[in-house]
């Protein structure tokens, strides 16, 4: 029996998440930061850059897989426990590497990427073992980080992202709604979060009967589990005047959109509704800030501003925002558009940015718990658009 280092197994009907003229698109911006660079090919390993160029969002079980690009191919590596769903969930062309030898997965990029190129390579992503296999089997000429070039061609979304990101935080909506209706005195965090979770999932099936379904989830936390934003969900059962934090995160094609709101089990005391006004002010100020050529670190310090002439600073424990587009808790955030004191990237439109402000009050102090509130913006030519639906606050969020 012959037994290759690789092999092409295309079977089934190729279904993926955008048209092939987006996908196009994306490797002709893609191949212009080659050239710029003088790069022959590139090698992408992260789930990001992967889905962002071929759709194929892939499961590494601590297997390589890889997308290769050079001026005339786009050719993704995946292994062979896949078979060929990988095929049928790319553009462009698909090569299956096997388990018969070490070291197949390289053999398989070297036959697209050949010897001797300049690689392009992500060199936030890449591991030190991994690299020197790849220098190994490509011997490259040179090695060129196309990482940050990826990421700010990431970070300004095509309609379809944004039609598509839309379709997401309307189904974050639904899990909100969902998970707010499960609440009362009882029952525990983990029963809540399980009914947002399977809204959410039925909802995407609905609006995308075609699609794969994975990493959609909830963190739903209460009393002192209110203090950190991504505390895992636990067994806690709720009580009355618990402070909630509500936390939906539905997952469409490696797309992830986000609803996060403040609740109170009962209504809360005056300490606590204090705070609660102040971060939803806050968050209200911030929305407001996030139009076409703001800086990012100036939002910030503007926020900043807000919170300490309340005496709150000092609570904040992260930046206010960040950016959306293939993204999980896992894989592709894009580091370059987040308010943040650190980054000055302008705003523009097709952008698409969270806001959410979070203050957290120590145990022991009045008022003590986690508030957060967060909605997500498309920046426009005029200004921005908010997608998210769900209401924030105190009017809405009172329960029981």
């Amino acid at each position: 029996m012959e037994r290759p280092d690789f092999y092409r197994f295309h079977q089934g009907s190729r279904v993926l998440p955008f048209a092939p003229a987006e996908y196009d698109a994306r490797l002709a911006g893609l191949r212009a930061a080659m050239a710029a660079e003088g790069v022959g090919a590139c090698v992408l390993t992260s789930m990001q850059a992967i889905a962002y160029y071929s759709g194929f969002l892939h499961c590494s079980f601590g297997r390589p897989y890889g997308l290769v690009v050079t001026a005339a191919d786009s050719v993704t590596i995946s292994a062979g426990i896949d078979a060929a769903q990988p095929w049928r969930r790319c553009h462009g062309d698909n090569i299956t590497y096997t388990d018969w030898a070490r070291n197949n997965y390289w053999r398989a990029v070297r036959s697209v990427a050949g010897e001797g190129q300049v690689i392009g390579y992500e060199a936030d992503h890449l591991t030190l073992a991994q690299k020197g296999l790849m220098d190994s089997f490509l011997k490259p000429a040179a090695c060129i980080d196309i990482a940050p070039a990826s990421m700010r061609q990431r970070m300004v979304k095509s309609p379809a992202e944004i039609a598509l990101i839309k379709q997401g935080a309307q189904v974050a909506d639904a899990g909100g709604y969902a998970i707010r209706a499960a609440i009362r005195a009882g029952v525990r965090e983990i029963d809540v979060a399980m009914a947002g979770r399977d809204a959410m999932e039925l909802e995407i099936a609905r609006r995308f009967p075609e699609a794969e379904y994975r990493d959609t989830w909830v963190w739903f936390q209460s009393g002192i589990n209110t203090d950190g934003a991504h505390n895992p969900v636990t067994a806690r059962v709720l009580q009355q005047g618990d402070i909630l934090s509500l936390n939906a995160f539905p997952m469409i094609s490696g797309y992830y959109t986000a609803l996060e709101r403040t609740l109170f089990l009962g209504e809360p005391d005056a300490a606590s509704l204090k705070v609660w006004e102040a971060n939803v002010a806050a968050h209200e100020f911030g929305m407001s800030l996030l139009v076409p050529g703001a800086r990012c670190d100036e939002v910030t310090e503007k926020i900043n501003a807000f919170l300490a002439e309340r005496g709150l600073l000092q609570y904040r424990t992260f930046g206010y925002g960040h950016s959306f587009g293939v993204l999980s808790h896992y894989y592709g955030r894009e580091a370059g558009l987040e308010l943040r004191e650190d980054i000055g990237t302008v705003l523009e439109p097709g952008m698409v940015i969270s806001m959410e402000p979070m203050l957290t009050i120590p145990e022991g102090q009045p008022g003590a718990g986690g508030y957060r509130e967060h909605d997500i913006l498309v920046i426009t030519e005029d200004g921005a658009e908010n997608i998210t639906g769900y209401p924030y606050g105190p009017g809405f969020n009172i329960l029981g």
